[in-house]
């Protein structure tokens, strides 16, 4: 397996086609086009506090420990594919590259270079890393260092990004890698988000070893997910590429946390994508996750009214901070108002980890709350989520209240969609993406490797 860069397709590969989305204001069936990268705009300078407990040189942040170079430790190899017979054997596997050329960046009159894939706009010298960690400064450009690595594989059901109306049923192939560009006291996936050390990182392949992969295991998508993928850019457009061309789909799972001339360039090759909007005041997002609201808003209507992806929304409920009646009646408000009642919002009970262990679990009734709230401001799809609930895991008809979907956690039950996507019994379009029966792959999760 040659590890090389994937060319960004102008054109739908011949063959392939998406799942109708049906509803009213919802358009046309999602594009199988990725573009190329944007010429750069003006891009946020929003500078945020950094973690004030990040041992390490990045930025303009003036500790004097040296970058850890553990990234270079370990290194694993791919598996080539069984020659034909009496072929010239292969050259021995490649190594997944040390550092990866990135294009998004620019140099600054005093000599640094910016990142310019988030709004941090890490300014870097020589050896310095971005706050993410897995960005860096190396001869005057911004490389990649995880390209071509993973903290793991691992097969789910689609529900669990979670996605409710997207493929219901199916398998998805998940991955990621480390680092992350936010803050998060409350991480539910710190371990891996927050590593600093390459031992995280103990798997590895090349985007079309992964396209193969998912298309061997009967996935019907892959997401990029565990931390965000925004941060490893690269590694997951050149695996979507791949992907389309194996008939698969791609599922970006993200904060939103992007710069404007990142946005095209990173959406384009997905077809789907849970954006975790985190709260909803500026001072939850300085507060807890050293970052703002307002990109993350940005991130969300260009998703809606710009491109083709379909777009559902998770927030976590954090006891004291985010689960006020003001708060979640601004939220559901906002999402109605601009991005429309067809976007489904995902409601999510916070257990205590992290940075965050002093606080309870979130308790069910206010989820239940929440899920209340939105359904009163015109969310014609709001769920609860990380506890049982039958009720708000399910899927209901937003015109006459039929059962649509029923899950429990993430097994589905009856359905009550027409072939069409519509209510069997009303006739009222479902937003979504929907084949004319569901999945049935179940609530397993079945862990992979892809390196030997």
């Amino acid at each position: 397996m040659r590890w090389t860069r994937a060319r960004f397709l102008r054109q739908p590969r011949a063959g392939l086609r998406a799942a109708p989305r049906v509803g009213p204001g919802v358009g046309p069936g999602i594009g199988l086009t990725a573009g190329v990268i944007a010429k750069l705009g003006a891009q946020f300078r929003l500078r945020a506090e950094f973690e004030p407990d990040a041992s390490l040189r990045c930025c303009d942040h003036r500790r004097d420990a040296a970058v850890t170079t553990v990234f270079e430790v370990m290194m694993m190899t791919i598996r080539q594919p069984n020659p034909a017979p009496n072929a010239t054997p292969s050259p021995a596997p490649a190594e997944p590259p040390r550092s990866w050329p990135t294009q998004l960046y620019h140099r600054l009159d005093d000599g640094r270079v910016q990142c310019d894939v988030c709004p941090r706009a890490c300014a870097l010298r020589e050896g310095q890393r971005g706050l993410c960690f897995v960005r860096g400064r190396e001869q005057d450009a911004i490389v990649l260092y995880t390209y071509g690595r993973s903290s793991g594989f691992c097969i789910d059901p689609i529900e669990k990004k979670p996605l409710n109306h997207f493929l219901p049923g199916t398998p998805v192939l998940s991955f990621g890698t480390a680092g992350c560009n936010l803050t998060c006291r409350f991480c539910q996936n710190w371990d891996t988000s927050k590593s600093r050390a390459m031992d995280s990182l103990a798997d590895a392949a090349a985007p079309e070893q992964i396209a193969q992969a998912a298309e061997r295991h009967g996935c019907r998508s892959v997401a990029y997910t565990y931390n965000d993928p925004v941060i490893f850019l690269e590694y997951a457009t050149d695996t979507a590429v791949a992907c389309h061309e194996h008939g698969l789909r791609n599922v970006a799972v993200t904060a939103g946390y992007i710069s404007p001339g990142a946005r095209e360039a990173f959406f384009a090759p997905m077809d789907a994508a849970n954006v975790d909007l985190k709260g909803f005041t500026e001072r939850f997002y300085r507060k807890l996750c050293s970052a703002s609201l307002a990109p993350v808003l940005e991130t969300l209507e260009y998703l809606r009214h710009e491109t083709s992806v379909w777009l559902e929304l998770t927030t976590l409920l954090i006891p004291g901070e985010n689960d006020s009646d003001a708060e979640l009646n601004r939220l559901s408000a906002w999402v109605v108002e601009h991005l429309g009642p067809d976007v489904p919002l995902h409601f999510s009970a916070f257990h205590p980890d992290y940075k965050m262990r002093d606080l309870p679990p979130t308790p069910p009734a206010t989820l239940a709350r929440a899920r209340r709230i939105a359904l009163q401001n015109g969310v014609r799809y709001a769920y609860t989520g990380n506890v049982h609930d039958g009720e708000g895991g399910s899927t209901w008809c937003h015109a006459c209240g039929h059962l649509l979907i029923e899950r429990d956690w993430y097994q589905l039950g009856r359905w009550g969609l027409t072939a069409d996507g519509r209510c069997e019994q009303c006739g009222t379009p479902c937003a979504g993406v929907f084949e004319a029966q569901p999945g049935n792959f179940g609530a397993r999760r079945a862990p992979i490797r892809l390196a030997h």
